[in-house]
């Protein structure tokens, strides 16, 4: 850098904006790779469980449960993996449990009826449907509380706004 330029706090600003959109993109392209598997497992979980159960919505109910423990340990060692929190494992479950969770089970549980009785859909397609509309709140829930920034290592600070040598220790294989 030359004597003339300087590097001002709206750089820096535009900088670390344009790094956290970055970082934001590849996460939710992480999500939705996770998403398009726990989409699979929960559609074939309901085609199975729909042949056995009198009723589609406790099919649905049960596929969305396989589905969210299984969505659960991928976000956990894929998607959120940068952010290992203080929390804890049982406390993040709860969490996703209550957000993702309850989106996904309120979504699907209200929207089957509507696109399976009104709209006439077939029971698979309805639930395809009622899977994506909830999934742009499932990723924002996620980020924002279930493996928030906040409750990590890496956000731990010592001393004078210095990362403490615990927010690097481990493994950092996220690009």
């Amino acid at each position: 850098m030359s004597g003339n330029e300087k590097l001002t706090t709206e750089d820096t600003e535009s900088t670390e904006t344009a790094e956290s959109a970055g970082r934001r993109l590849a996460r939710w392209w992480k999500f939705n790779m996770v998403g398009t598997v726990g989409m699979v497992v929960q559609l074939a979980m309901l085609a199975v469980l729909n042949r056995m159960t009198a009723h589609y919505l406790v099919s649905t109910a049960a596929a969305i449960e396989i589905t969210l423990l299984h969505n659960f340990a991928w976000h956990l060692r894929y998607t959120w993996r940068d952010r290992r929190g203080e929390v804890g494992r049982v406390a993040q479950l709860a969490r996703f449990h209550l957000s993702n969770g309850a989106v996904s089970m309120a979504g699907n549980l209200a929207l089957m009826p509507f696109l399976v009785q009104a709209a006439h859909m077939p029971v698979i397609a309805a639930n395809l449907v009622a899977i994506l509309a909830c999934s742009v709140v499932n990723f924002w829930l996620g980020d924002a509380w279930v493996f928030s920034q906040g409750s990590t290592n890496r956000t731990r600070e010592s001393g004078a706004g210095i990362p403490s040598l615990e927010a690097y220790s481990g493994s950092r294989k996220e690009a």
